[in-house]
């Protein structure tokens, strides 16, 4: 089964055509999709969202390019919220949460030590309601890995991961599968390509980011990224691996349902709104 273990259809991208873009998930086979929060104010939204789709799932979490202007009880809200919605079958994990050192004005000063700290209690929250993480890794796998190590035992999934082979070694290690999404269909994206060919199956993940990061086969003026565009990606993966799209979508479907072990119950759980 075709699962996108990364989607931000709360996003404003999707406001004119959600319900299309779901059914049309549904058509390309895509039977789950997990709906990453990115602060306090879209909480109830994404978890709103999951309960309005089949295999809709969802995680709850402070994003790092999001810190910076989040309320200073944003942690205390995301604790609040972990707490009341603990025995909802849809929530399978903290996130997004992580670091950030691609963008500059985040990555220095009393502004990084900010995202580091949000991003140590976010683990630790995840640690303590024993939930995985979906972690934001760009250009900050070390330092993830750092905050992985204090924390203890705390797994899940480094989205859009673009790192060394040594640094996805590591993450494996500690339970961490790796996310695979459209910037692996860019033929020039070799490192991507290398490792998406390379790393066992079963501890890679298809996502989309949608609306971000589109697969190389969407084009100008409309590059707006869907869930349904995980199906390519798997297409994709099997023809760089040499491998059948059967294999690799039963083997990352497999893949994600073992790192986030709430998202297999999730299936299939009745459509009805909370």
């Amino acid at each position: 089964m075709l699962i996108d273990t990364h989607c931000h259809l709360d996003a404003p991208e999707f406001d004119a055509d959600r319900e299309s873009v779901i059914a049309d998930a549904q058509a390309a086979g895509v039977k789950a999709i997990v709906l990453p929060a990115i602060a306090p104010s879209n909480f109830d939204t994404v978890r709103r969202l999951a309960w309005r789709m089949p295999g809709g799932v969802y995680a709850l979490g402070i994003h790092p390019l999001f810190v910076q202007t989040a309320a200073d009880d944003a942690l205390e809200c995301l604790r609040s919220a972990l707490e009341r919605q603990r025995d909802d079958p849809r929530l399978v994990a903290v996130g997004e949460i992580g670091l950030d050192r691609f963008v500059r004005e985040i990555s220095e000063g009393e502004a990084w030590e900010r995202q580091w700290r949000f991003f140590h209690r976010q683990l630790e929250l995840a640690a303590e309601f024993g939930l995985p993480v979906v972690l934001h890794v760009r250009r900050s796998v070390d330092l993830v890995l750092k905050g992985l190590r204090q924390v203890g035992e705390v797994s899940g999934i480094a989205h859009a991961f673009n790192g060394s082979r040594q640094q996805a070694d590591q993450l494996i290690e500690r339970g961490v599968a790796l996310g695979i999404g459209g910037a692996m269909t860019y033929p020039r994206a070799l490192q991507i390509r290398r490792l998406a060919a390379e790393i066992p199956l079963q501890h890679l993940v298809l996502e989309t980011d949608s609306p971000d990061i589109p697969p190389a086969w969407l084009h100008a003026p409309d590059r707006r990224n869907t869930p349904a565009q995980v199906a390519g990606v798997a297409c994709a993966l099997a023809e760089l691996r040499q491998i059948s799209v059967e294999e690799v979508v039963h083997a990352t479907a497999a893949s994600a349902c073992g790192h986030l072990p709430g998202l297999a119950a999730a299936i299939g759980a009745g459509q009805d709104a909370r």
